[in-house]
């Protein structure tokens, strides 16, 4: 049985981590709102984009760009998303067990290895003991914090790539931001690029006369990098979302937890602190008696 002495050690040691663990919850649920404020920021411009996407859709229909020329899949291109930093829980433990599904998916069917683009420092060592993959570095922007930029960086030299027939398909493993309590760990085809069924326009708009300067097939050459650039910056800013939240809910189940030991520690130690005072008594009153 534990010593008193003990107990109180413990004790206090529960007590620290759980400073710990609500210091850690507090900075993660001011880097959630942080998160979700560019989340939500970064919306309108991607639905101005795709509103313009709808408007030429509407005026032709037989341009493809070639960045949604299909082609037979022979080198693949992964960008994961992942944390850089720990205590999320589970959260870099099931991105990473969707690459290894998706490596799995194309084992035998496409050239090895495939291209593995590791944004987050938290899975780079995983993934180079991973069979069949060649890990691609990625832009020193993201190591700057410079997140739009990086995201921008990146989905040009895939661009680059994909154009030249390096790769024939790239696709993007990371965390669906849904709510607080549910992240979504998704996989996405980002090349070649499949266009969104376009919404259909109502009579007020349909009716608008636009004057297309230069022709539509040039602006669409402009807009779909662009298209491109925001998706991979959006599915960025839901992984870096659902990162923090699920650090929020991790810190809260570790806080939780210190609670109930330290109420078992507590009530140990009451026992044993009264065991010893009774023991100290019967000493005394058997020596009275003597």
């Amino acid at each position: 049985m534990a010593s008193t002495r003990e107990l109180k050690g413990r004790i206090n040691s529960v007590h620290s981590s759980q400073k710990i663990t609500g210091a850690m919850k507090m900075i993660s649920s001011a880097r959630l709102r942080k998160s979700e404020n560019a989340l939500n920021h970064a919306r309108p411009y991607m639905e101005q984009l795709q509103n313009i996407l709808d408007h030429i859709a509407s005026e032709i229909n037989d341009y493809q760009s070639p960045l949604s020329q299909d082609r037979p899949v022979q080198r693949v291109a992964i960008v994961i998303f992942a944390a850089n930093e720990g205590l999320c829980g589970a959260f870099n433990l099931l991105l990473y067990k969707k690459l290894l599904e998706t490596l799995k998916e194309y084992d035998g069917k496409v050239k090895s290895p495939v291209f593995v683009y590791p944004v987050g420092r938290k899975l780079v060592n995983d993934i180079k003991r991973t069979r069949g993959v060649e890990v691609m570095p990625i832009p020193d922007l993201f190591e700057k914090k410079q997140y739009a930029e990086g995201a921008t960086a990146l989905a040009d030299e895939l661009i680059h790539r994909f154009l030249e027939k390096d790769v024939d398909r790239v696709e993007v493993i990371y965390a669906h931001y849904k709510s607080m309590g549910t992240q979504i760990i998704s996989r996405e085809q980002l090349l070649p690029w499949v266009p969104q069924e376009t919404k259909a326009l109502s009579d007020k708009e349909r009716n608008k006369v636009y004057i297309y300067e230069p022709d539509c097939e040039e602006i669409l050459e402009t807009i779909y990098p662009l298209v491109i650039h925001s998706t991979m910056y959006r599915y960025l800013l839901e992984n870096q979302t659902s990162e923090q939240a699920s650090r929020i809910l991790s810190m809260q189940m570790a806080n939780d937890n210190a609670i109930k030991l330290l109420k078992n520690l507590q009530l140990e130690y009451n026992k044993l602190r009264q065991q010893n005072i009774t023991a100290e008594l019967m000493d005394i009153v058997g020596g009275a008696i003597e």
